[in-house]
């Protein structure tokens, strides 16, 4: 369990790392944007045969890291639209 949150801070720094721009998000978000992109990445990894959801994987990896790029575009695109909501 505690590899499989560390594995998502990684995934989510990465994730931010990779998409180009400044991203008003927390660690907290960042991580659970990360966590999520794992899910999906080992989701992906298990229907292809590659390996169990929870296990780390090159291709659950890479799937898990994509993942985490949209998520973080998407959870940027809404923050951005609350915050000139609120202006």
């Amino acid at each position: 369990m505690i590899g499989f949150i560390v594995a998502g801070l990684v995934i989510g720094a990465l994730a931010r790392l990779i998409k180009p721009g400044k991203q008003n998000l927390g660690l907290l978000a960042t991580l659970l944007l990360g966590l999520v992109g794992s899910v999906i990445g080992g989701v992906v990894a298990s229907l292809l045969g590659t390996g169990d959801i929870f296990e780390l994987n090159f291709l659950g990896f890479i799937v898990a890291v994509i993942a985490a790029v949209l998520l973080v575009g998407t959870a940027e695109a809404v923050v951005g639209r609350r915050r000139s909501v609120n202006r």
